[in-house]
């Protein structure tokens, strides 16, 4: 993965309100931690870090130019604004080239299961060691035209070179099952809200049923009985 540059500069200006007006001027609040160094307080182009952010995915490796100094930073934390998703913050932690740092990857489900099943990814992200320059942006796992009942582990999953895998290798990561009718799938739910102790309200679909039902048994002993008295 290779590193975005972006320059950066020193912030000297600190809180709430001047971080509004860092966003106000189309920049975006960050920090940079680790190595054993002071935290350095920085402002970054928002436009420019956005684009690197997306390109890079959730572990985005940044080489940030602050004031003229070179240095590498792994994207950590990432707060974006809910409603204008802007970037609101964005937490670094200073890493080296060939130096080797655990990360979550998120894991991504490609292909088509085979017919009458349903592919139920159980862990959307992996954890991995890599080298700072070598993270994946994701780690895709195929379910072309696998039947139901198959199972796919952490152990299973193609790693790029280099990188070692963190999460136990039995973790369930994808799971292949048979595709439930809905005659099964409601059998399924009454019988789990009868163990529950659950009763259901009658709808009024139901409701207009039985009603006609017994309607229909009322008119039918009616004809008999008079057809009796013609008789």
């Amino acid at each position: 993965m290779a590193a975005e540059k972006i320059k950066a500069e020193t912030r000297t200006e600190f809180g709430k309100g001047a971080a509004r007006r860092i966003r106000r001027a189309d920049k975006v609040p960050a920090v940079v931690y680790g190595h054993g160094a002071e935290t350095r307080h920085l402002t970054l182009p928002g436009h420019d870090t956005w684009l690197a952010l997306k390109a890079g995915g959730s572990n985005a490796l940044l080489e940030l130019d602050i004031d003229g100094e070179p240095q590498l930073a792994l994207t950590k934390q990432v707060q974006v604004d809910p409603i204008r998703r802007t970037l609101e913050h964005i937490d670094f932690v200073a890493v080296r080239r060939g130096e080797r740092v655990t990360v979550d990857v998120n894991v991504v489900v490609t292909g088509e299961a085979g017919p009458d099943t349903l592919v139920v990814t159980e862990n959307t992200t992996i954890t991995l060691e890599a080298e700072a320059t070598h993270i994946p942006e994701n780690l895709e796992v195929s379910v072309e035209g696998s039947p139901a009942g198959t199972q796919i582990t952490a152990a299973d999953l193609d790693l790029p070179p280099g990188s070692v895998l963190v999460t136990d290798p039995e973790t369930l990561v994808v799971n292949v099952t048979e595709q439930m009718s809905a005659e099964d799938l409601e059998a399924e739910l009454e019988e789990a809200e009868a163990e529950a102790g659950i009763e259901r309200e009658e709808s009024d679909e139901d409701a207009e049923t039985a009603e006609g039902a017994g309607e229909g048994a009322e008119d039918g002993s009616g004809e008999d009985s008079q057809g009796g008295d013609q008789e």
